[in-house]
């Protein structure tokens, strides 16, 4: 079973048909139906800008869903658009309204670094996730012990209180598995990330008990990429493609995670060439039920150890 490009597509819905998700796709939405207005309008961002006392910069932050939205800015561009009708611009502002109400992860906003806040809130109104890790198990999937081994990595003199606190938003994440609606997730890790022993075997072998449990869910496909296989399409690192089922005015992106900062891709060109190598990886990697095979002899190795 190998995914397509356009594994989990579903038809459009309107912008008021969109599942929960938190802010930060919904601001994106909204973006795109204003600046489809606007052009539709005829009308610069120049123009729009001094409409809402602000400049062409200004508008065109709103029409990413890089910030938040004022309902007085959203009406009076509506008006400046030509959208007079109150059936018309209803779910408009009330999509406003939605887009402004903090996500969960908000709470977390002193640990987190705004590059970051913007992946989750895409995480969690992604219909689809798929995910090449060559180092670490994918966050996701991680169990209690493994995320807290993971996160003193790269905080080595965290404070015992706020430590506890990041294990707990990376489980918190991991709800969407879970969740009604929940997306699917496709993760391709390689060996490499199974084999170091991040907190020794016993942790290990719960994280590996953990990932076939797991990959025995409807919405959560497991494969591993082997050493034998050599060479492979994931050489180039880590990335993660969200795709937004139903969400027409979102295109599909590619998240980039760096050492302190992050890429986010949504051309489509780039979206296809990472598109391509996931496919790549798919075929190369062991299938899923061989992967539990992998697993499970992996498991008793360490059981013998």
């Amino acid at each position: 079973m190998v995914p397509s490009a356009s594994f989990g597509d579903s038809a459009p819905r309107s912008i008021n048909d969109v599942p929960g998700g938190g802010p930060t796709v919904l601001r994106m939405m909204l973006g795109a139906q204003l600046r489809r207005l606007r052009e539709q309008a005829g009308i610069t961002r120049e123009d729009a800008g001094e409409a809402i006392r602000g400049s062409h910069a200004k508008i065109s932050r709103l029409e990413l869903g890089r910030v938040g939205f004022k309902e007085r800015d959203v009406a009076d561009l509506l008006s400046l658009y030509g959208v007079a009708d109150t059936d018309d611009r209803a779910p408009l502002l009330a999509l406003a309204r939605r887009a402004n109400e903090p996500g969960w992860w908000h709470k977390y906003g002193d640990l987190l670094p705004t590059w970051f806040e913007t992946y989750v809130g895409l995480e969690q109104a992604a219909t689809q996730v798929r995910t090449y890790e060559p180092q670490f198990v994918p966050g996701l999937l991680q169990t209690e012990a493994m995320a807290r081994h993971v996160t003193q990595l790269g905080h080595h003199t965290m404070p015992a209180d706020e430590l506890a606190r990041r294990v707990e938003f990376r489980l918190a994440r991991q709800r969407i598995l879970t969740a009604e609606g929940g997306p699917t997730l496709w993760a391709v890790v390689d060996e490499a990330a199974l084999r170091r022993q991040l907190g020794g075997p016993d942790v290990m072998r719960e994280q590996i008990d953990h990932l076939i449990t797991l990959s025995e869910r409807p919405n959560v496909v497991v494969q591993v990429v082997p050493f034998r296989l050599g060479g492979h399409a994931g050489a180039g690192g880590p990335f993660s493609i969200l795709r937004f089922a139903g969400a027409s005015d979102v295109p599909d992106i590619v998240y980039l995670e760096q050492l302190t900062s992050a890429l986010y891709l949504d051309k489509r060109t780039d979206v296809d060439d990472y598109l391509a190598t996931m496919d790549l990886l798919c075929v190369q990697a062991l299938q899923p039920r061989e992967t539990v095979t992998f697993l499970r002899d992996l498991r008793d190795q360490l059981s013998d150890a």
